[in-house]
């Protein structure tokens, strides 16, 4: 086993090039040779010569044909699992160097769920617009599970969202920052109506709901807190994340409603056209971490963007235990 393994290494560090991850990456989303060829403007044969080649590297097939085209063994899906954790590195690289040659100090990709506040994102883009000489910034918003797949995936650097309870790739760490309040958001000319009397979700379940999409934690999270109540979940007139969205459907719809942290609805309901609902729920959504890659948690541009979250974030939760305490 220990042979074959320093062989193994051998043959990926003395032969193995960039092109043959790329061509895996390209076989692996056409599943088909013949359509890797015309993309490529090459022959079949010789597409199929390149794919043994890759394999005699490797040492083990990496794809068995079925019916339906190519599918990829154990052993392909993790070099294809290799593939694109390298290949995106090797973007991120080249985009960074970029911008170090152009008078930055480096970029860093942030992710962000559309449903935490955004004074944390603010924190981080004044953080980062703040150097001297600049750090340049993208940014990309998504669920949580979306933003830790791509974390995984080296696609991104670092990431604010909700805590995962899912298996997170070793090399992503998890720090919870912040805890948000929920409550009930509604049309603002609405909320007195919706209001009326004790907090009732089997009637609240009768109204215009907006849910996160299937699968996904919050989903879930939605359907708990009715069936805890002894309530069929409702089915609802629009499933999103996005506060965009959102803030549109309270706005032309009277009867909707949906559940988001009480500081986000803070901030929407500045706009007058929708307002929280004047019931304290029993319970805090799931919290908000910061993930970030362990291949960058060390580097001082990513440490110190890690501390100006940490320090927004503790903020925001001594605003929002002031605000409780004032009833």
């Amino acid at each position: 086993m220990r042979d074959h393994a320093a062989q193994l290494q051998h043959a990926l560090l003395s032969r193995l090039k960039m092109r043959h991850l790329a061509l895996l990456q390209m076989i692996d989303r056409h599943r088909v040779l013949n359509r890797v060829a015309l993309e490529m403007r090459l022959s079949q044969p010789a597409i199929t010569k390149a794919l043994r080649e890759i394999e005699d590297i490797f040492m083990a097939p990496l794809f068995e044909r079925t019916p339906r085209g190519l599918k990829p063994t154990a052993a392909g899906q993790a070099v294809l699992h290799y593939a694109i954790v390298t290949l995106a590195g090797v973007e991120s690289t080249a985009r960074t160097l970029t911008a170090i040659d152009v008078g930055l100090t480096g970029r860093v990709r942030i992710g962000v769920t559309p449903q935490v506040p955004q004074s944390l994102l603010t924190a981080a883009m004044a953080h980062l617009l703040g150097q001297a000489p600049r750090v340049a910034v993208l940014t990309r918003e998504g669920t949580t599970d979306e933003l830790v797949s791509a974390l995984a995936a080296r696609e991104l650097d670092c990431a604010i969202g909700r805590s995962f309870q899912g298996s997170v790739d070793a090399e992503v760490t998890q720090e919870v920052i912040y805890e948000q309040e929920a409550c009930l958001l509604a049309p603002a000319a609405s909320r007195a109506r919706m209001s009326q009397g004790p907090l009732d979700w089997s009637r609240l379940a009768a109204l215009d709901w907006i849910f996160p999409p299937p699968n996904t934690p919050m989903r879930r999270t939605f359907n708990t807190i009715f069936l805890s109540a002894g309530v069929e979940p409702p089915a609802p007139i629009v499933e999103t994340v996005s506060v965009k969205t959102i803030e549109t459907v309270l706005r032309y719809e009277p009867n909707a409603i949906t559940i988001l942290a009480r500081d986000v609805s803070m901030e929407l309901a500045t706009n007058g056209h929708c307002a929280p609902l004047r019931y304290r729920l029993a319970w805090n959504l799931p919290p908000v971490s910061l993930f970030v890659s362990r291949s960058m948690a060390e580097q001082p541009t990513m440490a110190a963007l890690a501390a100006a979250i940490r320090t927004a974030a503790k903020a925001l939760g001594e605003r929002q235990a002031a605000a409780q305490a004032a009833g």
